[in-house]
This record gives C-alpha cells, structure tokens and sequence, in this order.
C-alpha cells in the first residue's frame, strides 16, 4: 500500500499472541501431540468445512467462567446490574477439572467471563495449572487491583497463563476511576510496573495492556502509549468495540459513549509508529465486519467451533452474551448432564439451524449486518 493511499479499518493490525504466534503454534502441537482423542477431535473438526446444525466433534476452544462478581463497577459493564456485583457462585475447582477432563477437543481456553478471576484466588490458580498440565492455551484478563496482595502477582505468573491481558482505560487518574469505578490508578498502575517487572525477571512474556476506546479516554490515545511503555509493557491493544451484553439498555447505553465514528484509521496507525518507537506492539480490536446469513461462512463461528461456560456451569453463546440469564442453550453442566450432551443436544442443534436458515436469534442481532429473523 502507498503512503498516501487511503486505510481503512481493517488494514490496522489485529492483536497477536503476546508471546508471538510460533509460541502459540508450538503449544498447539504439543496439546495435540500429547492426546490422540484431541487430535482426532482437531481432524474432525477441520474436516467439518460445511457448516450444518449437527457436529460430530467438540469444540476446540472455550470461555470459561470462574467468577460472575467483580470488586469494579464499570459503566460499559453488566455488573452494576446485579445486586453486590454478583451474579452466581464461583466454579468449583472440582467442575473445572471434570470439564476439562470431558472436553478432549480443547485446544484454547479463555479463563475469564464477566468478573475479576483474582477474586477466586487459590481455586483460580490451581484452574490455570490444570489447563497448562494438558497444554492448554490459557488468556485471562484482570483489572490489576489485587495483584500486589497475598502473593496474588507471583502465584498468577508461576501458574503459567500464556496471556494476561490487562484492562487499563485512563492515562491519569481521572479518566481512569471515571471508567474503572471502584479502582486506584495510583495502585493499579503500581501493580503493573511490579507484574511486567517479575515477567523480565523469570524472562517471559505473558502480560497485554488492554483499552476499550470510548468517548471518556478517546482523547487519552497517545498518552495511553506512552503509560504502556512506562508500565512496562511490550503489548497494548485498543479495542474498538463496545459490547452489549445481549441487553436492549446496554445496547443504547454503550452506543452512546462510543467512539468509534470519531476514529480515523490513519490517527490509529500513528499510535503503532509511537508504539514502535517505545518498544510497545500496538494492535486492535474490532468486530472488523458485521456477520451476515448470506452463507454459512459468514455466519458467527461461536456457533460451531466454541462455547461459553458460566461460573454456575451454564451454556450461553458467547462472550458477548456472557450471561446465561440473557440466553441459556441446554439445562446446565451437571453430573448426569455433560457439556458434550449440551454442545450436540437438541438446544445447540436449533441455535445453529437458526442461524443457518437466516432466523437470528434477537441476542445475537447486533452483530449482523442482516437481521434476519
């Protein structure tokens, strides 16, 4: 592309795995290596290249919940909706172990829903071994308020998540505890520089700075770089996207505060020269496309290649969604009900003929260009 031709959003560069993507492809090979049954699930999953209501393998990556509660109450947020902050129990330890155990297919896990996991603490650590044991991809995401207590910043390193990323939208105080309401900047950020500083010490790269853009910090872009690279840091994305949670007063709240028309491609670009500048890979994130029924391969791929699992071990679509008191496939994981009966039950099977026959369902509208229903 020439200097002056025009960019668009989809010419930003998309996030990458912290540790760089051969790491990402080494792990890969080893999870699939280590367990014929998940290599058969990865073959048939690959062989699956029409995308009908009926699978015949097991997803390949998972959301997984371990806390619905969080010590923030962010506005772009569903959780000051619900009374303390919480929505259900915490996962056990124990329904952990037994999901991971059933689902031979998983390859990639998100370790994180709608909550902060350092909440769980020891139950939360013990999670992160369990998937690295089987050479499972773990990312998790934490607000960074509790790492410097109870040994919380070392124990979550020494656990061995592949990605952490790490939410921070403020450059200073201000904007910060405007957004992240119930957080301290000058802990937080204090939390990071210690956290990226372990990371240089047991020589990995685990940690992410993470920035949901909206009208509050829009102005904050630059300087968000240049605290990135103070912090520490050698990652930052800015996500683009501001998501609704399934919920019509979401919907209105977080299109009113987002940024998105304001944002100019070639403003953004910028952001990655400075970041190149100071030693910090910037990326982006966005829903790059709106989804379409006008083929299978432009549907959603949540629908056909992974789930999402509440702390309560309730099915919903997506992260998106995140909560299975918005939309809930199946009747819940229990002992005499497994994932894998949710994912090939009849529940699943009408979520996806739904979408390949053009029905959207009304959750999952705003992420179609064409809301069929």
């Amino acid at each position: 592309m020439s200097v002056s031709a025009a960019l668009s959003f989809t010419d930003l560069p998309q996030p990458r795995p912290v540790a760089g993507e051969d790491a990402y492809a080494r792990e890969k090979e080893l999870a699939l290596a280590s367990d014929a049954a998940k290599r058969d699930n990865f073959e048939l999953f690959k062989a699956h290249k029409v995308r009908t209501a009926e699978v015949d393998y097991l997803p390949i990556k998972l959301d997984i919940e371990n806390v619905s509660r969080c010590n923030f109450r962010c506005p772009m947020c569903v959780v000051p909706d619900w009374q303390k902050g919480q929505r259900a129990n915490d996962m056990s330890l124990n329904d952990f172990n037994r999901l991971l155990d059933e689902q031979t297919g998983l390859l990639e896990i998100k370790l994180q829903g709608i909550g902060e996991p350092l909440l769980q603490r020891d139950d939360f650590f013990a999670m992160i071994r369990a998937a690295r044991a089987r050479h499972i991809w773990v990312r998790t995401t934490t607000n960074a308020s509790l790492l410097h207590l109870k040994n919380n910043m070392h124990e979550l390193i020494d656990s061995d998540p592949n990605e952490i990323q790490i939410s921070i939208d403020g450059a200073t105080a201000e904007t910060f505890e405007k957004i992240r309401v119930g957080g301290d900047f000058e802990q937080v950020t204090k939390n990071c520089k210690a956290i990226n500083a372990y990371c240089r010490e047991k020589d990995v790269k685990r940690t992410k700075m993470w920035t949901v853009v909206q009208q509050d910090n829009v102005n904050e872009l630059s300087m968000l770089v240049d605290l990135a690279a103070e912090l520490g840091f050698e990652s930052q994305v800015f996500s683009l996207t501001l998501s609704d949670w399934g919920l019509d007063h979401m919907n209105t709240r977080n299109n009113s505060v987002s940024a998105f028309d304001n944002l100019r491609p070639q403003k953004l670009m910028g952001l990655v020269d400075q970041g190149r500048a100071l030693g910090v890979e910037v990326a982006f994130w966005m829903v790059r496309e709106k989804y379409s029924t006008e083929t299978p391969e432009k549907l959603c791929p949540w629908a056909f290649e992974r789930a999402y699992v509440g702390s309560d071990n309730r099915v919903t679509p997506c992260c998106y969604i995140g909560n299975p008191d918005v939309y809930e496939i199946g009747n819940g994981i229990d002992p005499d009900n497994s994932f894998s009966s949710i994912w090939h039950g009849t529940d699943y099977k009408n979520f996806r003929r739904a979408h390949l026959d053009g029905k959207i369902p009304k959750v999952c509208q705003s992420c179609y260009e064409d809301k069929a229903t």
